[in-house]
């Protein structure tokens, strides 16, 4: 028996057929992938856009509420109505506020450092910074 080739014209041109068409089906596949992948990314935008405009929504009608107002004015800002008799503590008497006060008046204002540096620097007597 006479030994066949093992590759034959006909094979060969399938072969050719064939990476044709998977090359001419590459750049579609790719953009498909591409769009399915963007369209992911819009939807999470979309979901996030929503949730923020929910809490937007729940936050204007708290801000049309008129007790809500009062309530923030008196919490925040401090405000007293008409004709109430309304207290504020200066000092609650922990530490942390007194050490708070403590350090507040072992500091300065910049004005003042300000110019004692002028000063010293004008005697000779400025400090020299970075070695």
């Amino acid at each position: 028996m006479a030994r066949r080739p093992q590759l034959t014209g006909r094979a060969a041109i399938l072969a050719v057929v064939v990476c044709a068409i998977a090359m001419s089906l590459a750049y579609p596949v790719r953009e498909f992938l591409a769009q399915r992948r963007q369209i992911a990314q819009l939807e999470q935008q979309q979901a996030k856009a929503l949730t923020d405009l929910r809490s937007l929504e729940e936050e204007r009608k708290r801000l049309e509420d008129p007790e809500y107002i009062k309530r923030e004015a008196r919490e925040k800002l401090h405000f007293c109505e008409p004709g109430a008799h309304c207290y504020g503590v200066l000092d609650d008497g922990t530490k942390t506020s007194a050490s708070a006060g403590q350090r507040k008046a072992a500091v300065s204002p910049w004005y003042i450092s300000l110019w004692q540096s002028v000063e010293s620097a004008d005697r000779g007597q400025g400090k020299k910074i970075g070695g």
